[in-house]
């Protein structure tokens, strides 16, 4: 069966956080309580605000099936080029294993191609490695050594 996408709306906000916190890492960094954290709520209304960022769900039989955001970034190397950046994907645990994953990619490197990208980025936790096998399988490269510096 087909997904439907659609930009994310405020009334999906607790439901996507849920998404986002129901995993063994996502459990231990993500504020599940209701209400919902006012810093979600701020988040949701920039990325919203955003021409640059797109937060999309997929929905199957009008229910909510996964999520990621897309964020597209301007850069002076590579001749001037854009990028697109996949962060917060997430299949909702009941729509697991049934290659909605592969869609969604497919659906978001589309829409890069669209926005003029030539390269389409992500990282991947190291304590995912189904999620890096996963990404490996679409034709995603290991190239480059990630950083990250907590503030």
């Amino acid at each position: 069966m087909a997904l439907n996408y659609r930009s994310a709306t405020i009334n999906d906000l607790e439901n996507l956080i849920s998404m986002l916190a129901n995993d063994p890492l996502g459990s231990q960094r993500e504020d599940s309580t209701r209400p919902l954290n006012q810093a979600y709520i701020s988040a949701f209304e920039a990325i919203e605000n955003d021409p640059n960022n797109q937060l999309l769900v997929a929905e199957q039989g009008g229910q909510l099936a996964g999520m990621l955001q897309l964020t597209f970034i301007p850069y002076l190397t590579h001749t001037g080029s854009w990028r697109c950046l996949i962060e917060g994907v997430r299949v909702h645990e009941a729509f697991r294993g049934r290659g909605l994953g592969e869609q969604m990619f497919r659906h978001a490197i589309t829409l890069a191609r669209e926005k003029g990208c030539n390269v389409v980025q992500l990282t991947s936790d190291k304590q995912r490695p189904d999620a890096i096998r996963f990404y490996e399988k679409l034709g995603f490269k290991a190239t480059h050594e990630g950083f990250k510096l907590g503030l």
